[in-house]
């Protein structure tokens, strides 16, 4: 009986020696060791040949979109037209586990990444990127960082706490997954990814205090316009109303509701373009119009109110204007040139004195060339200029006429010396008169050019 249990050990050990003496694998094997994955796939036991297949059925292939959560979303290849055809070197990977001993996972981390042309349908990939549950499924909590309260009357400003939820940037998503479809990748993890949005402000953001702090602040302010001796206030209690929240570190102000408040000023005080009474040197009082006065620069103007706003300083200021007058109270001011039209006489005014006069002869009235009347300002003022009328079929002019003074203020319109002239004022005008500048004796001429400037009101009527 010792015997026969004797002999069965010794046949027992003698069996183990024998398989402890055999290689686990013959160096000539020509499939993948146990744990082998490629792009993510197992192909542990597979031959090469067998690895492609696997690697280039659509219908094997399945994209696994691990959540935050741990739950998981899957894109199958059947669903998305998806094709593919291995470019990689598959037996490279076979030769380096059989010249590394052939041991098999997890001893060694068998997990290659091979080159895949894959194709899929466009609309087909998208329709389901938008279909997943991370994107457009129930209980997703937008992710939303601390941010100052919204206005509401009577209230101060005060911080709103951040959110931090599980929504998921669209497009940083859809790009995470199209990479691992292109790749031929069995699984993607948009953590891993980078896909989940994250509150980048918080409460306690001292950035964000301060702002609160600036928008509490407007409630006190007000910015005064001045025009003149005119002020128009806007108050605090207005100036909130327009604040739409942050962005950015920044205020945000309605800039509809500035603009609005801007035009309602620029109503109120533009006056360029609009009738206006002016009392001639006779006494007489002439309505006038013209491009000549105030007038608001709206867009300008209604950035540096929304600048005022967001530093919550009361300040004062005069609006930006795209063109000025020369006083507040008349436009023109003491100092202009006065062209009264059916007398043909010019004044030069200066500080509310007549301090030069002259006759003149301004546009033929019989062949349409009128001196347009109206409120203008000196455009500049020249010597020795060549004046020209309209150019002609042949190149010639329709007159060339030397002057030794010339101030413009209507376009082609100005005064000028005419020595071709005996005679100035009168009745000339209407028959014999000039295509529509203000002819002037030459002498007068000279003195007045001394007096004028550019941007000085010059004023016609009849």
């Amino acid at each position: 009986m010792k015997n026969r249990k004797k002999a069965g050990l010794l046949t027992a050990l003698a069996f183990m020696g024998c398989v402890w003496a055999m290689p686990a694998y013959g160096a000539e094997d020509n499939t993948y060791v146990t744990g082998t994955y490629l792009n993510g796939v197992n192909v542990s036991g597979q031959t090469v040949d067998g690895a492609r297949a696997v690697l280039e059925d659509p219908d094997s292939y399945s994209l696994e979109i691990v959540k935050k959560d741990g739950t998981k979303d899957v894109i199958k290849g059947s669903e998305i037209g998806y094709k593919a055809v291995v470019t990689g070197d598959l037996a490279a990977v076979l030769a380096g586990q059989n010249e590394g001993g052939r041991v098999a996972g997890p001893a060694v981390k068998h997990q290659f990444a091979v080159a895949v042309n894959t194709s899929y349908d466009a609309a087909a990939v998208e329709a389901r990127i938008q279909g997943l549950s991370c994107i457009s499924g129930e209980g997703i909590r937008r992710t939303e960082n601390a941010r100052v309260s919204a206005y509401e009357e009577g209230k101060p400003f005060t911080i709103v706490k951040e959110i931090q939820g599980n929504d998921v940037d669209p497009e940083k998503t859809k790009a995470a997954i199209l990479a691992a479809i292109s790749a031929g990748q069995q699984t993607v993890d948009l953590e891993e990814q980078g896909c989940y949005r994250q509150v980048t402000i918080n409460s306690t953001d001292a950035g964000l205090k301060d702002l609160r702090d600036t928008m509490n602040r407007c409630r006190d302010m007000a910015i005064t316009y001045q025009f003149g001796e005119t002020e128009e206030v806007l108050p605090g209690q207005e100036i909130t109303s327009w604040l739409t929240g942050t962005v950015g570190g920044e205020i945000q102000v309605d800039r509809e509701k500035a603009a609005g408040f801007v035009k309602a000023l620029a109503d109120k005080y533009d006056t360029a373009g609009k009738p206006r009474i002016f009392k001639t040197v006779s006494g007489r009082d002439v309505e006038l119009n013209g491009p000549f006065g105030w007038k608001i620069d709206q867009a300008q103007e209604t950035d540096a109110l929304i600048g005022m706003i967001r530093t919550g300083q009361s300040q004062s200021r005069e609006p930006q204007y795209a063109m000025a007058g020369a006083d507040r109270t008349s436009d023109w001011g003491g100092t202009y040139a006065e062209v009264d039209l059916s007398g043909q006489h010019v004044y030069m005014i200066k500080d509310g004195v007549v301090v030069w006069d002259a006759p003149c002869v301004t546009g033929d009235v019989a062949k349409g060339y009128a001196t347009p009347a109206g409120i203008y300002s000196l455009t500049y003022k020249e010597t020795d200029r060549i004046l020209r009328g309209k150019k002609k079929a042949d190149g010639s002019y329709e007159y060339e006429s030397h002057v030794d003074y010339w101030m413009p203020f209507n376009g082609g319109i100005g005064f000028h010396d005419a020595d071709w002239r005996s005679k100035f004022g009168g009745t000339i005008y209407l028959y014999g008169g000039s295509h529509g500048c203000i002819n002037l004796p030459p002498d007068r001429a000279k003195l007045l050019y001394d007096y004028v400037y550019k941007g000085m009101p010059v004023i016609c009527y009849q």
